[in-house]
């Protein structure tokens, strides 16, 4: 049983749903309708306690449901008022712990799951790309999408979502679509602002229509010839937020790239790492200068070498593609 959100008329609806098994298939459905405000079937007969009113009960009862007092309490949870909320959080969560010890003996799980769920998960958990290759996450890593509808998978997502920062939102959206795997240049995960935007545009489309038909992806729901309404609120995070930016150099090499549409750096692999030695030759600084310099002493340095060997500037594109490599390799052996 969980808390489901929907748009109605540009105003958000809620709903009581369930995932309930259908053969081999998991499917959702309604059981009861929380209307546009779901306080109004929250009762405080005073003090920091209160109840569910028994309308709510009486009507799951008659759909066969007879949820706990627990699953309830956290399906109004974030209707509560403020002060109600501050004064049963730590009983809340003594709560959640205790049912998730009880329920760590169970050695079933509902894999398979789903790549697009596997990327989206990662990312919102980790704040990082799923990595590829021969890196394994443990499937106890995705235990939360077990035993759920596609309905109540894509529910928890959009509650998940909602802690992203502006900053990450279309990050997210590129990341999870995996629309860096279409580019071989070495920048494409990591600053997918330098890359040509049109080609990521029709990349990402490309994908969300691939997911939108994809039958494993939607199992138990019903098909939908246009984009489904839970694939929509991507193209939002993808079309109307920007990449950011993660620091004024970023920004240049931005502005550098704008300018000069046609280049397109050369194809490699992946981001090369390079050692201290080649970096203060690249940079025409002693190695032991750059291990003390500081992360913004670096960036400056950065800044200074790429203004001459950009090829907007008559620099060559191997040089300035070296650049890029020693400058990351450089910041990422450095915490301030």
């Amino acid at each position: 049983m969980y808390l489901a959100r929907k748009q109605i008329q540009g105003a958000l609806h809620y709903a009581i749903r369930e995932s309930y098994r259908d053969g081999n298939v998991l499917r959702s459905r309604d059981l009861f309708d929380l209307g546009a405000d779901p306080t109004r079937y929250i009762v405080y007969p005073g003090g920091n306690s209160f109840y569910i009113h028994e309308d709510v009960r009486e009507a799951l009862a008659h759909r066969g449901c007879e949820p706990k007092e627990s699953d309830l309490d956290e399906i109004f949870w974030r209707f509560l008022k403020p002060r109600i909320r501050r004064a049963l959080e730590t009983f809340r969560h003594r709560e959640l712990n205790y049912r998730r010890f009880k329920r760590s003996g169970r050695r079933e799980r509902g894999g398979p799951y789903h790549f697009f769920d596997r990327r989206r998960f990662y990312f919102l958990k980790t704040g990082r790309t799923q990595p590829r290759g021969s890196i394994r996450i443990p499937a106890r890593f995705f235990k939360r999408l077990d035993h759920k509808s596609r309905d109540e998978i894509e529910q928890n997502f959009i509650e998940m979502e909602r802690n992203l920062h502006v900053r990450e939102v279309k990050t997210y959206a590129y990341s999870i679509f995996d629309v860096q795997s279409f580019f071989k240049e070495s920048f494409a995960k990591t600053t997918p602002e330098f890359l040509d935007q049109t080609d990521v545009d029709r990349y990402f489309i490309e994908q969300i229509c691939n997911l939108n038909g994809d039958p494993v992806f939607w199992s138990g729901m019903q098909p939908n010839e246009r984009l489904h309404d839970y694939l929509i609120r991507y193209v939002v995070m993808f079309f109307d937020y920007d990449f950011q930016p993660q620091d004024f150099m970023a920004e240049t090499m931005r502005q550098f790239i704008n300018r000069r549409k046609g280049y397109r750096p050369p194809q490699s692999g992946g981001r090369k790492n390079v050692s201290l030695d080649q970096a203060s030759s690249i940079f025409g600084v002693d190695r032991s200068q750059l291990q003390q310099m500081p992360r913004t002493d670096l960036a400056r340095l950065f800044r200074r070498k790429a203004m001459t060997l950009h090829p907007d500037k008559g620099g060559r594109h191997e040089s300035f593609i070296k650049l890029i490599d020693a400058y990351h390799s450089l910041m990422r052996g450095k915490r301030r």
